[in-house]
């Protein structure tokens, strides 16, 4: 089938290869001209403009949308809703809220356009692995895609989880789960860390992969980087996100699902980027003032 990628970033680019790989003809677009230009280098059809990428596609055209959430999805959908004409489909494989796709699906409903959404999961090993495809829409829409997901995924990768919002609901709460998992890993390997037997944390990670009841491809990730860098040298404790984590809380709390492993990960990643924070300075010095217990001043010493 032919389709166009919007979007060639990490997971975009790859996406657009797999697909080429695939047979699949594949017009691609980006804001950023380089990047066409190196999806053309791999096969793609280049487009200039969304328009431009419109116009290079055949009845029913298909629209892959891989940009951030928010405003620009909002607006290419708003763009698309004008270029497309009935029994198009739209595709947001991005992180969008599960809660904008009712919005976008109505917009694009109101002229005869179909939607999707899919939470697209596998990051940059995707080329290699496939993507595993978390698709919400209805049952005759997803048949269209359906030679697409299967070129994207690996074998069994894909799914109907359900109408519209729930790929994207599905893959919210999936990183929510990810993101506990990591936290759980984190903290297990600052303990070895910290243990006196001097444990061999690669070996360690390595040997959990092999039968263990936590052995995961996180854990994979997890060997290969202390393979790597055994002491991460090299890397701050600053630790980002993306905003699946924090939507799956407040999820959980309009739910009232108690979510606590979720919600403390994600505190943990705020945590992590904040030195010498207020909130720790309130601590010491409540031990201090109630116990006499040694602060540590700014210039290093200790005080009472």
């Amino acid at each position: 089938m032919r389709l166009a990628m919007v979007g060639l970033g990490k997971m975009g680019m790859n996406m657009t290869r797999r697909l080429l790989k695939g047979r699949h003809q594949v017009v691609a677009f980006a804001r950023h001209p380089r990047s066409v230009k190196q999806a053309a280098r791999y096969g793609a059809i280049p487009a200039s403009s969304l328009e431009d990428a419109v116009k290079k596609l055949k009845p029913p055209r298909v629209v892959w949308l891989m940009i951030p959430a928010g405003k620009p999805v909002q607006g290419a959908v708003d763009l698309l809703s004008r270029a497309l004409s009935p029994g198009d489909v739209v595709v947001d494989g991005g992180n969008s809220h599960y809660k904008e796709d009712a919005r976008n699906a109505e917009t694009l409903s109101m002229r005869g356009i179909r939607y999707i959404d899919a939470g697209v999961s596998g990051g940059i090993w995707g080329l290699k692995e496939g993507y595993c495809l978390m698709v919400g829409a209805d049952p005759k829409t997803f048949k269209v895609l359906e030679p697409a997901f299967k070129a994207l995924a690996p074998k069994d990768g894909y799914a109907l989880v359900g109408p519209v919002g729930s790929g994207h609901f599905v893959k919210m709460v999936h990183n929510g789960i990810e993101y506990g998992m990591m936290q759980a890993y984190a903290e297990g390997f600052d303990l070895l860390d910290c243990s006196k037997f001097k444990i061999d944390l690669p070996r360690v990670a390595a040997l959990w992969n092999r039968g263990s009841v936590v052995r995961s491809w996180l854990l994979e990730l997890a060997a290969d980087a202390l393979a790597k860098d055994p002491r991460l040298e090299n890397i701050k404790g600053y630790v980002e996100d993306s905003g699946e984590g924090r939507w799956t809380v407040l999820d959980a709390v309009e739910n009232s699902v108690p979510a606590q492993v979720i919600a403390d990960a994600l505190f943990a990643r705020f945590r992590s980027r904040r030195q010498d924070s207020f909130a720790d300075r309130v601590l010491a010095a409540l031990r201090n003032e109630f116990g006499g217990h040694a602060v540590k001043s700014k210039r290093g010493e200790h005080a009472n």
